[in-house]
């Protein structure tokens, strides 16, 4: 009488191979994850920004320039200043006077990145737009 054994399970090098290649996995996928969330965090920062831009851009088009289109302007589009926020991820967003929106993630965001919307009125480019150029250090962080 002939007795077969049948191999049931996994043997160790096998279940040592899988262990490895989950770490190395996790090892690529955990800082990939921490930039994926602190970019969806910063997302509240630069859609905080919209009322803001269309404040500058009604500026613009009711005076023709943007000279004085700042946080408190005469002709009353362009809202307060915004800072010292505790709650969300917005720390502050300010409108210089020629239309430069600055806006600043608090400290839930490491190294509470900045995006500066820089305003360029579609005259001197042929169009009636105000086109808008962003920098600040979300750029490096490529938050935004």
């Amino acid at each position: 009488m002939k007795i077969t054994s049948l191999q049931k399970g996994f043997t160790l090098i096998e279940l040592m191979i899988v262990v490895a290649i989950i770490g190395i996995l996790a090892a690529i996928a955990v800082p990939q994850y921490q930039t994926y969330t602190n970019k969806a965090k910063f997302s509240e920062v630069v859609a905080a920004t919209g009322p803001f831009k269309l404040a500058v851009e009604l500026c613009a088009a009711n005076t023709g320039a943007l000279t004085a289109c700042g946080n408190g302007n005469t002709t009353g589009e362009v809202p307060a200043a915004i800072s010292g926020q505790t709650t969300g991820y917005v720390g502050a967003i300010s409108v210089a006077a020629d239309g430069t929106i600055t806006a600043t993630a608090n400290s839930k965001i490491p190294g509470s990145p900045t995006y500066i919307l820089t305003p360029l009125l579609g005259a001197s480019t042929g169009s009636a737009l105000v086109n808008w150029t962003k920098s600040g250090t979300c750029v490096a962080a490529a938050y935004c």
